[in-house]
C-alpha cells in the first residue's frame, strides 16, 4: 500500500478506530493458552478484540490465521491485526540465552541465531519480536541480566545491532523475517538495588556516555520498534518522559518507528505518583510519543475524552496511528495478513539440522572456563561419575524461551552416553539432590515437596556410592531456569543450599572434580572455585546444551567464551563492573591501603573480571607496539595502529579473544579506567604465532564531555591489549588538535 493510500485510510477511520490501533490486548483475549508475561483486565480486553491494533503472546500458524480472518472480517476497515511475541533466544530451536551470547564475543553468532528465530517464529504466525534487550547491566542481583549481553556498552551495542539485522534481514516484508523491538528505553538495567521495576537515578552524563550506547547501534541498524522501560529515570517514568522519548530517542537518535510501552507501564505512572489517574497517564504518554499501550486501558478508556476536551491534539493521535499503519504496511500485512505463516511452512523450517548445528556452535563458543588446575579438563578418565540435578535436567533454556519445548533439549546424560558408547570408559549417573531448596520462590510459583529431606538423603547416598567407584566426578549444578528472568531479583546469588551440601560431600571423597554451572547471572562461586579442579560456566544453553557442553568437556573443541559480566567475590560488591572510575584515593597494588577506596573484607576487583575466560592451551602476548605516538584530531583519516604478537605456547589448538581497551587519562569529566574498544578472535595451533593489529581512530576516543557534546578531547591516552579487562599490557599515545 502506498503512503497516500495509508493517509486516505487514516482520514477515513473513526476516532474510535484510530484510538484502538494504539491498544494492544493480551493473547488470552483470543486464546486461553497464550503466553502470559503480565496481568490484565480480561473483561475489558474481550470488548476490544475486534478493534485492537495488536495482540501479545500468540503463536501457532493455524490459530493465528483463523484469528486474523475473523478479526479482519469484523473490523470496519479490515485492517489486519498485528501479532507480537517475546522471541528472545529461540522459538523452536533454542540458542544460548543473550548473556551467554555475549560470552561468545561474536556478533555473527547472534545475527545467525536471530535469523533462525525470525524464520521459525514468522512461519508460526509471529510478526514482531520484543528483542533485543540492549540494557546495560551491572548488577547481578537483577534477574533480567539473563536477557542482556552484559556490562559493556560497546559489546552490548554490537550484539544488539547484530540481532536486529538477523531478525529483520534486508526487509521485514520478507516472510522469513520479523520486526525487532529494542528494549527497554531507557536505563532499565540501572534499577536501584537490582530490584525489578525499581527507580533509576543517573546523571545525564552517565546516561548518555554509558547507558544509551547499547540502544544507539540497534536503532541505527533500523529496528522498527522501541519499548519504554518500567522505571522512572531521575523521577520521571519512561512512558511519560517527553525529553527521553521525543528529544533523545526521536530527534537525536533519529528513531521514526513505533514506540510501545512495556506491559501496563503507562497505567503504572499512577502508582508511581506521577499521574493523577489513568486519564492523566494517557495524556502524559501521548505527549511523550508512546504509540501503543501494551495490555492496559489508558488509551482505550480515556483518549477519546482527552481529544474531545482538547487536552490531547488529534494530530498526535494521527501521528501515532500512522506509525502503526506504516509498520503493518512494511510487514506486507495489507497484501498478506498472515505474513507467510502456515503450519506446513512452520514444519518445514523449524528445528532443522542446520538450525541445530548453529545452536550447537553457539553453545560451544559461549562456555566460559574459569578454573582448570593441573589440566583437569579436557576429561581423561576411564571411570566417570556424572552427578547433579542437571545431569538429566531438560529445562536448560531460560525463562524467556517461552515457546521452548524442553523435551527437545539434549541433556548431559544423553550427550555423554552418545559420546562414550563405543569406548571403554565407564560412566555412572546420579541426580545427587533436588534442583531447588524446599519452598524456593520462583516468582509465579513456589517449589515445595513434602518428602524433600527423604528424597535428598536418598539421592545423596546414591551419588556418594557412584563417586566412590569413579576416578573423576563431573558435578552438574546451577540455578533453576525460573530463578533468573523478569521479577527474579535476589539478594543471595549463590547456588541452592541443597546443591552446596552435595558439593561438599562429593569434595570429601577426594576425587578429581569438574564442576559445571548452569546460570543466568553471575554467581558467588568462592567455595566451588577453590575446591574444584575445573569450573565451567554453561549459562542457559538451550536446545543443544548437552552436545555442546560434552564437546567442550571431552576436548572435541576448546572453550573460548569470555565473561560478559564480572563475577564477584561476594554479592556486597554489586553493582560491579570493570569500567569504573579510579576515585581520588585508589587502592594501591602494594603498600598501605588505609584511607583508600577499599573493603575491609573483600578485594575491590571481581573474582573473575569482564572478558575473562581460559582455553585448553596457554597463550602469550607481546608488549603493545604502536606505529606512532601521536594522533591528529583534525585529520579524519589519521590513525594509530596497535600491534601485538600472540603465541600459542601450549599443546592444543585453541581460539583466543584478543581485547583492546583504551583509557583517556585526563578529561573534562572523570573517565573510566578502561573501556573496551575492539576485539579479535584468533585460532592458533601449538607453537603457532600471529600478529594482531587494531586501528585506533579519533572516533574511538569520543565521549560525552562536560559541554554535553559527543567529542574527543586532546590529551594522553593509554591503550591496553590483552585477554581480559584486567590486562596491564599497555602503551601511551597522545591526541593532538
Amino acid at each position: 500500500m502506498k503512503r497516500e493510500d495509508l493517509l486516505a485510510l487514516l482520514s477515513d477511520m473513526s476516532l474510535e478506530e484510530k484510538i484502538m490501533q494504539l491498544v494492544q490486548v493480551p493473547g488470552q483475549t483470543y486464546e486461553e493458552s497464550a503466553a502470559v508475561t503480565g496481568l490484565a483486565d480480561m473483561e475489558k480486553a474481550e470488548k476490544s478484540k475486534y478493534l485492537a491494533g495488536s495482540v501479545l503472546g500468540l503463536h501457532g500458524a493455524d490459530k493465528i490465521i483463523a484469528i486474523q480472518k475473523d478479526y479482519m472480517q469484523k473490523h470496519p476497515h479490515h485492517i489486519p491485526l498485528l501479532f507480537m511475541l517475546d522471541v528472545i533466544h529461540g522459538h523452536d530451536t533454542v540458542f544460548p540465552c543473550p548473556l551467554a551470547q555475549g560470552a561468545t564475543f561474536d556478533p555473527e553468532i547472534s545475527r545467525k541465531a536471530a535469523e533462525v528465530q525470525a524464520k521459525e517464529a514468522s512461519a508460526d504466525g509471529v510478526q514482531v519480536t520484543f528483542s533485543p534487550m540492549a540494557d546495560l547491566v551491572r548488577d547481578a542481583r537483577w534477574g533480567r541480566v539473563v536477557e542482556s549481553t552484559g556490562e559493556d556498552p560497546y559489546l552490548n551495542g554490537l550484539m544488539a545491532a547484530a540481532m536486529v539485522k538477523g531478525y529483520q534481514g534486508d526487509s521485514i516484508a520478507d516472510k522469513d523475517h520479523v520486526a525487532a523491538c529494542v528494549k527497554h528505553f531507557a536505563a532499565y538495567g540501572a534499577a536501584e538495588a537490582g530490584r525489578d521495576y525499581n527507580n533509576c537515578e543517573l546523571s545525564e552524563h552517565t546516561l548518555r556516555d554509558q547507558y544509551l550506547h547499547g540502544y544507539r547501534r540497534p536503532i541505527s541498524e533500523g529496528a522498527r520498534l522501541v519499548m519504554t522501560s518500567f522505571n522512572p529515570l531521575n523521577g520521571i517514568p519512561s512512558s511519560g518522559n517527553k525529553w527521553l522519548m521525543r528529544d533523545i530517542l526521536r530527534k537525536e537518535m533519529g528513531f521514526n518507528g513505533v514506540l510501545i510501552s512495556d506491559w501496563g507501564a503507562i497505567g503504572e505512572m499512577v502508582d508511581w505518583g506521577f499521574a493523577e489517574d489513568l486519564k492523566d497517564a494517557a495524556k502524559l504518554a501521548m505527549d511523550a510519543g508512546v504509540d501503543i499501550d501494551m495490555c492496559a486501558d489508558s488509551y482505550s478508556d480515556y483518549l477519546d475524552s482527552l481529544i474531545k476536551e482538547g487536552n490531547v491534539k488529534e494530530e498526535l493521535l494521527d501521528e501515532a496511528v500512522l506509525r502503526v499503519l506504516e509498520l503493518k504496511n512494511d510487514l506486507g500485512l495489507f497484501e498478506d495478513p498472515y505474513h507467510g505463516a502456515s503450519a506446513e511452512r512452520y514444519k518445514e523450517v523449524s528445528f532443522s539440522p542446520e538450525s541445530r548445528e548453529l545452536a550447537l556452535d553457539a553453545v560451544r563458543k559461549s562456555l566460559v572456563l574459569l578454573e582448570n588446575r593441573n589440566n583437569a579438563l579436557p576429561l581423561n578418565s576411564k571411570s566417570i561419575a556424572l552427578i547433579g540435578p542437571y545431569v538429566d535436567e531438560k529445562n536448560t533454556q531460560s525463562s524467556w524461551a517461552i515457546t521452548c519445548d524442553a523435551d527437545k533439549n539434549v541433556t548431559l546424560r544423553t550427550a555423554f552416553e552418545e559420546a562414550f558408547k563405543e569406548t571403554d570408559t565407564k560412566i555412572k549417573y546420579s541426580a545427587g539432590c533436588t534442583l531447588l531448596d524446599n519452598d524456593s520462590d520462583l516468582g509465579f510459583t513456589t517449589y515445595h515437596s513434602d518428602t524433600f529431606d527423604e528424597d535428598n538423603d536418598r539421592l545423596l547416598a546414591e551419588a556418594l556410592e557412584i563417586a566412590n567407584s569413579a576416578d573423576t566426578v563431573v558435578l552438574c549444578l546451577g540455578e533453576s531456569a525460573f530463578q533468573s528472568g523478569e521479577s527474579t531479583s535476589k539478594t543471595r546469588i549463590t547456588l541452592p543450599e541443597v546443591q552446596l551440601r552435595l558439593f561438599n560431600e562429593i569434595c570429601a571423597k577426594g576425587k578429581k572434580l569438574i564442576t559445571l554451572i548452569f546460570t543466568g547471572r553471575p554467581l558467588e562461586l568462592n567455595e566451588i572455585a577453590d575446591k574444584s579442579d575445573a569450573v565451567l560456566i554453561c549459562w542457559r544453553p538451550g536446545t543443544e546444551s548437552g552436545h555442546g557442553i560434552c564437546d567442550v568437556v571431552t576436548g572435541k573443541v576448546s572453550p573460548q567464551g569470555k565473561l560478559p559480566m564480572s563475577f564477584p567475590w561476594y554479592v556486597g560488591q554489586e553493582p560491579l563492573y570493570y569500567n569504573r572510575f579510579n576515585t581520588g584515593r585508589p587502592k594501591p597494588v602494594e603498600g598501605d591501603t588505609i584511607f583508600t577506596t577499599r573493603y575491609l573484607d573483600c578485594p575491590n576487583e571481581a573474582r573473575y573480571p569482564f572478558g575473562y575466560g581460559l582455553t585448553y592451551s596457554d597463550f602469550e602476548i607481546s608488549e603493545v607496539v604502536l606505529d606512532k605516538e601521536k594522533l591528529t584530531k583534525s585529520n579524519p583519516d589519521d590513525k594509530i595502529t596497535a600491534t601485538v604478537k600472540v603465541s600459542n605456547v601450549g599443546d592444543k589448538c585453541a581460539t583466543q579473544t584478543v581485547q583492546l581497551y583504551i583509557r583517556d587519562m585526563v578529561g573534562s569529566t572523570v573517565r573510566p579506567i578502561k573501556e573496551l574498544k575492539g576485539f579479535k578472535k584468533i585460532t592458533l595451533k601449538p607453537g603457532e604465532s600471529a600478529e594482531i593489529s587494531f586501528a585506533i581512530t579519533d572516533d574511538m576516543l569520543k565521549f560525552w564531555t562536560a559541554a554535553n557534546i559527543y567529542d574527543s578531547e586532546p590529551g594522553k591516552f593509554s591503550v591496553f591489549v590483552g585477554f581480559d579487562s584486567a590486562t596491564e599490557n599497555s602503551q601511551e599515545f597522545e591526541l593532538l588538535d
